[in-house]
């Protein structure tokens, strides 16, 4: 007896270990091919930054939830393409665990990310910006789009690096998985 239930013990804590670490391969293979794991999971910076109203934000705002943090601008192209998508993700499994928070760096005026919203169809995400690019520096963004996934600790377990579509079965897969890890 004693036997079996170390038994159906170690099978569950090996099932559950196995199913807290997402399987980043699958999601390189199956259309995230840019997808960048971090080794060690830095936590993120103490960086302000704002909304249009003057608002102060922290990354740490959003600890205690899986956080896909994109970093885009009025004038970047790729930005046009992912931002749907990713308006997309936020309505099917924003919530109590999973935020997407899109970051306009640079020199981005609210009126013009409004209109850009509202081409692109975007109804469900922030309006936040990094007028000098202080997050980004300091997050190592150097080019544009840079997506960085923040576990509910606030450390960066990965970044995408250019568009991607943010809405597939493939990014709600791993954005499940690190949700249940």
């Amino acid at each position: 007896m004693l036997r079996s239930v170390l038994l159906y013990t170690a099978l569950l804590l090996g099932a559950n270990a196995a199913y807290a670490e997402p399987d980043w391969q699958a999601a390189k293979e199956g259309g995230l091919p840019k997808l960048v794991v971090a080794d060690d999971a830095p936590p993120v910076g103490d960086t302000v930054f704002t909304d249009p109203d003057g608002g102060e934000h922290r990354l740490a705002d959003w600890k205690g939830k899986i956080v896909l943090v994109n970093f885009w601008a009025t004038w970047c192209a790729p930005c046009r393409e992912e931002m749907p998508a990713l308006d997309n993700l936020q309505k099917e499994l924003g919530g109590e665990d999973f935020e997407v928070v899109t970051i306009a760096t640079g020199r981005n005026a609210p009126a013009r990310i409004d209109d850009f919203f509202d081409e692109v169809g975007v109804t469900d995400l922030p309006v936040l910006l990094d007028p000098r690019q202080q997050l980004a520096r300091e997050m190592g963004v150097v080019g544009l789009p840079v997506t960085v996934l923040l576990d509910r600790d606030g450390n960066e377990v990965a970044r995408y690096l250019g568009d991607a579509e943010w809405d597939s079965d493939t990014a709600k897969t791993l954005i499940g998985q690190l949700i249940e890890g």
